[in-house]
């Protein structure tokens, strides 16, 4: 029975990994949900600290392939980066106080909510991640105050849930601040393997890994890693219109089954 358990963690997590570096979300939108859904006894901390330590495989994989591509723009990442650090430590440290089916129907909120966002500002979004500099570098006219503020946001709410937060953050940078979707994708990425590093560092010192928790994070990263690589590849052939109308569907699913857990309908 651990060999077909071991299996099954590799193929959800290569899953993960595939389906989170296409759309830069870092796979935890879909990850944390599921792990609250396999193990419905377990604290929330426990299993955000499993979905953040997963997350940053995938995003770090991700990173790697998307820096080959040369996609990431690294001023704009480090930024937002630091911007976000603190509240990937007090989210982090907030989840123990959260109940489990306070967490579910917290996430679910978000999800619905990015995931109707997304789908009705798909089109907009399309049209901006398409824009570029005449000698076809990305646009440089982006709006940095709204990414900071957005970034420091975004740490809070991805390391308190567990969900890494691209799936906020990639429409959030292609929208508001106005950098092109597949560039967006690849900063996104870079941005959150930082995030969910230090989530997962606070978790180590609050001692939230604990159990079976260092086997099923393992098991999952030897999955999501070489997905990262899949997804990274298989987002040269897909347009940004579609990355964002495909996360809202996504998302929004998500957040209903959520809804049913903590019991709504």
């Amino acid at each position: 029975m651990e060999w077909i358990r071991f299996l099954g963690f590799v193929v959800l997590g290569f899953g993960v990994g595939v389906l989170g570096t296409l759309l830069g979300a870092g796979g935890g939108f879909l990850l944390a949900p599921l792990l609250l859904l396999i193990y419905p006894h377990d604290n929330p901390e426990t299993l955000t600290s499993i979905s953040l330590a997963v997350v940053f495989c995938n995003a770090a994989s991700g990173s790697i392939a998307y820096a080959r591509m040369k996609r990431i723009d690294y001023r704009v990442g480090l930024i937002f980066a630091a911007a976000a650090v603190p509240g990937a430590i007090l989210g982090s440290l907030t989840t123990r106080y959260i109940s489990h089916a306070g967490f579910d129907i917290l996430c679910g909120w978000v999800m619905v909510a990015a995931g109707v966002s997304l789908l009705f500002g798909a089109r907009r979004g399309a049209a901006r991640g398409t824009a570029q500099a005449p000698d076809g570098a990305p646009a440089r006219s982006y709006k940095m105050g709204v990414g900071i503020a957005i970034s420091a946001v975004v740490g809070y709410i991805s390391s308190v849930l567990g969900i890494g937060g691209g799936f906020i953050h990639v429409p959030a940078l292609a929208q508001l601040v106005g950098i092109p979707v597949h560039v967006a994708t690849a900063t996104s990425h870079f941005i959150l393997a930082i995030m969910a590093l230090i989530g997962v560092l606070t978790h180590l010192f609050v001692g939230s890994f604990h159990g079976h928790g260092w086997h099923r994070t393992l098991y999952l990263a030897l999955g999501v890693i070489p997905g990262a690589q899949v997804g990274a590849l298989l987002s040269n052939r897909v347009s940004g219109g579609w990355i964002l109308r495909a996360l809202g569907v996504v998302l929004i699913g998500v957040g209903i089954g959520l809804f049913r857990q903590a019991g709504w309908f």
